[in-house]
């Protein structure tokens, strides 16, 4: 199932940190296809002081259903430095966010697809309109119009898109 995943970092090297997390989730069942541009965005959220993020998205194939690609973007977290129980919204190496899993509508107590900010955030919306300029929910709502309706956050491209290429 396609599905896309947003990645942010602002603790260390960032971009590098997005890299590895590209490079950790074909061993979870997690084909990349395709890397957004990468974007610096200033902090949203509780925490407002803490450096920029730089932000990305990813378009990817797998056979996982929700859960366990939750579990799997939960394991390369913890595998690149992040520690379960820190600040929300506050400074991170990594952040593996599942966005969209093809045209699934899906609610537990640690998910909800889609993810319940894609329409609020230009810094999801933004690289993954880049990958898919008619990218909709499930129901058809467009992320375009979403994206044009928002105000504020500053973001801008700060590179290409990261390596998708299987290592080896």
């Amino acid at each position: 199932m396609i599905g896309y995943l947003g990645l942010g970092s602002n603790v260390g090297d960032r971009r590098e940190n997005l890299q590895a997390a590209v490079a950790a989730l074909p061993g979870r069942g997690v084909k990349v296809l395709a890397s957004s541009s990468v974007y610096d965005t200033e902090p949203v959220g509780l925490v407002l002081d803490q450096p920029d993020f730089l932000n990305a998205c990813l378009r990817i194939d797998t056979e996982l259903g929700p859960e366990p690609l939750l579990d799997a973007c939960k394991d390369v977290e913890r595998e690149l430095g992040r520690l379960a129980g820190g600040v929300r919204h506050g400074p991170r190496p990594i952040d593996v966010d599942l966005l969209l899993l093809g045209d699934e509508r899906y609610h537990s107590d640690r998910l909800t697809l889609p993810h319940a900010e894609v329409t609020s955030r230009r810094f999801v919306l933004v690289p993954l309109l880049e990958l898919d300029p008619g990218a909709t929910l499930p129901g058809g709502a467009s992320l375009a119009a979403a994206l044009a309706a928002l105000d504020g956050q500053d973001v801008r491209r700060a590179g290409p898109p990261l390596d998708v290429r299987p290592s080896g």
